[in-house]
């Protein structure tokens, strides 16, 4: 059985070499170059690349962690990463500094449960339109995810941002009347229709000799 992913105290190094060339060196080292920003100071720093692996598999990427930048204790909250855009492999990491109950924004990823009535028996298509949703609300309750349960959704029918059920003490950010789940109905469904089936069968009996090709008209 593989052993949970805990962190306790995370260590990040603060860095003098700053820049491009800087954070190249990090890389080389087997560091994620980054930054600490809040609370009226910026901190740049660097976080082994196994560490930081650690926190995301951890599940406390979208809360509060007890850093330690230097030997100072800080407490911080994971950001943003910037991953390669082929390998996906960390490139850049920010933290922020927070305290318990200081309320701060999120951008949370959209989870949908269940397959629409409108897609099992009204041929429509689910599009999630809208993958994430912005927040704010208390730095320690911050949610991994928000869930939809979309069983109930008909052709033609959509989740408003407005719509979805947030944790206690949290505001939505994101406009109250954007579409995040839509079912619709498919263009070629559309063009489906009972012309077109009729058109079809009879182009099939010509082809098969069942049935006399209309007559050209006349130029």
């Amino acid at each position: 059985m593989a052993k949970p992913h805990r962190i306790d105290v995370l260590e990040l190094e603060p860095r003098t070499e700053v820049g491009t060339t800087g954070a190249k060196h990090a890389r080389h080292a087997g560091k994620i170059p980054g930054v600490v920003y809040g609370h009226g100071s910026s901190t740049p720093i660097a976080i082994d690349k196994k560490k930081l692996a650690d926190l995301i598999l951890s599940g406390a990427k979208s809360r509060i962690i007890e850093a330690s930048i230097g030997g100072v204790r800080d407490s911080v909250l994971l950001r943003r990463i910037e991953a390669h855009p082929i390998s996906r492999k960390p490139l850049s990491v920010d933290f922020q500094r927070v305290k318990q109950g200081e309320a701060v924004t999120a951008s949370v990823h959209i989870v949908t449960t269940g397959i629409p009535v409108g897609v099992t028996e009204g041929g429509g298509v689910m599009d999630v339109v809208t993958h994430s949703l912005e927040i704010k609300g208390p730095a320690q309750s911050i949610p991994e995810s928000l869930t939809i349960d979309v069983a109930d959704l008909g052709v033609h029918q959509h989740v408003l941002a407005s719509q979805i059920a947030l944790p206690k003490g949290f505001t939505l950010l994101t406009p109250p009347e954007t579409v995040v789940v839509s079912v619709e109905i498919t263009r070629s469904a559309v063009s489906d229709t009972p012309e077109d089936a009729t058109a079809a069968a009879a182009a099939a009996a010509v082809a098969a000799g069942l049935a006399p090709a209309a007559p050209e008209p006349a130029s």
